[in-house]
C-alpha cells in the first residue's frame, strides 16, 4: 500500500508491474491465495483530495500504458470496469492464471481492456479504482481449514452473509483462517464482522486465536470498533490524546511560525526561471486561499448568538472548505509533477517514436486533467462562499467575497491550462470534453462570484 499525489502514484504503479513482470514467472509460482498475474490487482483508491471519478482516469491511463509500453493483458474492475460481468475481482481471476492461458486469444470473454491477448509467462494484471478496502484475517483454534470454509460461507455477502464482505477460508501455517476483504467498513463495520465471525465459530466449538491486518485501515475504523465494544457512544475525537496532542502541537507551530514569511519559498520559486511551479499551481494556491477565506467567515460566524441560526451552515462550511483546501493544496504539487512527467516524456531519447509518443500522450492527458480538476474544485469554493456570505458574519463578509474572487481566478486560470494540453492531445474526443466542461466551470464560476460580491456589498452597505 502506498500513498502519494496521484501522478506520483500512477508513475510508481507502472514501475511495480513493469518490476513484476520482470521477476515473477507465473509458471513457476504456486500458492494459496488466487492470482492472476505477477501484479496481480492494482486499485486507486480516493484517500483525500482526489475523487473515485478521478481515480477511474488514473484507471484506464494505466492500464492503456501498461497494455501498450510492457505487453502485459490489462483488465478493468470495480469502478473502471468496461462491463458489468467484470466489475468483481473473482469473476476476472476465474481459473486462475493456469486457465487464463487457455482461454486468452480463443474465447471473446477473455479479451482484455489493454494489451496483447496471448499467454505471457507474467500473466495478466487487473486495474480498477473502488473505495478504501480493509484486508482482515481471523484465525481459528483448529487446523481443519473446513471450518474456516464454512464461516466464510456466513460471513460473505455472495453467500448470503453480510454486505460489503468477501471471504474465503485457507490453512496458513497450520492454522485455518477465515480470511476477508471488508469493502465499506463505514456500511458493515469491522466490529459487526468479528462478532459474526466468533458466534459462528463457537457454533462449532471453537474461538478466535487472534486477528490479523494486512496494509492499512482508517483510524475511522477503529475509532468504531473500540466505541462499540467499550460503549461509549459519546466518544469524540478530541478526546483521544494522540489526537488532541495533534492538535494541540498543529496549533503551537502555527503560533510559533511567522506566518507572513511562510509564502516566501513559493513565490521565490515561481518567480525563478524554471518551468515549474508555474501557472497551474498558482491557481491551486489561488483556489486553496478562497478556501480559506470561506472558512474563516464560517469560523468568524460560530459562536455569535447573533448568527446562532447560522451555526449549522456554518459548521459545514467549515468541514467542506477543509476538504477543498487540502485538495487544492495538493494539487499545487500534483500540477508541478503532472508537467515534469510531459518534460520527461519528451526527453526520453531511449524509446522507439511509437512509444514515445503513447508516452508523451499519457503525460498530456495527466497535465491536462490535474488543472481540470483544480477548476472543478474552483467552482466548488465559490460555490461555498456564495452560501456563507449571504447568512454569515457581516463583519467578514468582503472576504466572503474575496474567496469567490480568487476562486475565480483559480478557475479560469487552470482553464487556460486546460486549452493548452488539449491543443497537443491527440484524443480529439476527449479534447472536446476538456474545452467543454472547462468554458462551462468558466462560466459558472463567474456568475457565482459576482453574485457573492454583490451580496457582500448588499450586506456591507457599500453596495
Amino acid at each position: 500500500t502506498f500513498v502519494g499525489a496521484p501522478p506520483a502514484v500512477e508513475e510508481a504503479a507502472f514501475q511495480a508491474i513493469k518490476q513484476a513482470a520482470a521477476l515473477i514467472d507465473l509458471e513457476q509460482h504456486t500458492g494459496e491465495h488466487p492470482r492472476l498475474g505477477a501484479t496481480d490487482v492494482c486499485p486507486f483508491v480516493p484517500v483525500r483530495g482526489v475523487t473515485l471519478a478521478e481515480c477511474i482516469t488514473m484507471a484506464q491511463r494505466l492500464g492503456r500504458r501498461v497494455g501498450e509500453e510492457l505487453g502485459i493483458a490489462v483488465y478493468l474492475y470495480e469502478a473502471a470496469a468496461t462491463r458489468p460481468e467484470r466489475e468483481k475481482l473473482s469473476a476476472i481471476r476465474r481459473g486462475e492464471y493456469e486457465v487464463w492461458k487457455q482461454e486468452i486469444g480463443v474465447d471473446p470473454a477473455r479479451e482484455p481492456d489493454f494489451g496483447p491477448a496471448e499467454p505471457r509467462p507474467w500473466g495478466a494484471t487487473v486495474i480498477g479504482a473502488r473505495p478504501f478496502l480493509i484486508a482482515y484475517n481471523i484465525y481459528l483454534n483448529t487446523d481443519d481449514v473446513s471450518f474456516a470454509n464454512q464461516i466464510a460461507r456466513a460471513a460473505r455477502f455472495s453467500s448470503g452473509g453480510l454486505r460489503h464482505v468477501q471471504a474465503l477460508g485457507f490453512l496458513v501455517e497450520g492454522k485455518a483462517q477465515v480470511s476477508m476483504n471488508l469493502t465499506d467498513f463505514e456500511k458493515t463495520p469491522i466490529f459487526r464482522v468479528q462478532e459474526l465471525v466468533r458466534r459462528e465459530a463457537a457454533r462449532h466449538g471453537l474461538a478466535i486465536t487472534h486477528a490479523e491486518l494486512v496494509g492499512l485501515i482508517p483510524q475511522a475504523a477503529l475509532i468504531d470498533a473500540a466505541r462499540w465494544y467499550l460503549q461509549l457512544d459519546e466518544l469524540t475525537d478530541d478526546q483521544i490524546l494522540e489526537r488532541r496532542l495533534e492538535l494541540a502541537g498543529a496549533a503551537q507551530a502555527s503560533a510559533a511560525s511567522d506566518v507572513f514569511a511562510a509564502p516566501g519559498p513559493f513565490v521565490d520559486a515561481v518567480a525563478a526561471a524554471t518551468a515549474t511551479p508555474g501557472g497551474g499551481a498558482v491557481a491551486a494556491l489561488a483556489g486553496s486561499l478562497g478556501a480559506a477565506l470561506a472558512r474563516m467567515m464560517a469560523g468568524l460566524t460560530l459562536g455569535r448568538k447573533k448568527y446562532a441560526d447560522a451555526a449549522p451552515l456554518a459548521e459545514a462550511i467549515e468541514r467542506e472548505g477543509a476538504r477543498l483546501q487540502a485538495a487544492l493544496s495538493e494539487a499545487i504539487r500534483a500540477d508541478a509533477a503532472a508537467f515534469e512527467a510531459v518534460l520527461a516524456a519528451f526527453r526520453d531519447k531511449t524509446l522507439d517514436d511509437e512509444t514515445r509518443a503513447a508516452r508523451i500522450e499519457l503525460a498530456t492527458i495527466g497535465a491536462g486533467e490535474v488543472p481540470l480538476g483544480v477548476a472543478r474544485l474552483g467552482r466548488d469554493v465559490a460555490r461555498l462562499a456564495g452560501r456563507i456570505v449571504p447568512a454569515g458574519n457581516v463583519n467578514a463578509a468582503t472576504d466572503g467575497a474575496a474567496a469567490a474572487i480568487l476562486a475565480r481566478a483559480a478557475v479560469e486560470i487552470a482553464a487556460l491550462n486546460v486549452r493548452t494540453n488539449a491543443v497537443a492531445l491527440q484524443d480529439r474526443e476527449l479534447a472536446g470534453r476538456w474545452l467543454a466542461e472547462a468554458e462551462a466551470l468558466v462560466a459558472a464560476t463567474a456568475a457565482e462570484a459576482r453574485a457573492v460580491v454583490a451580496e457582500a456589498a448588499q450586506r456591507g452597505g457599500f453596495a
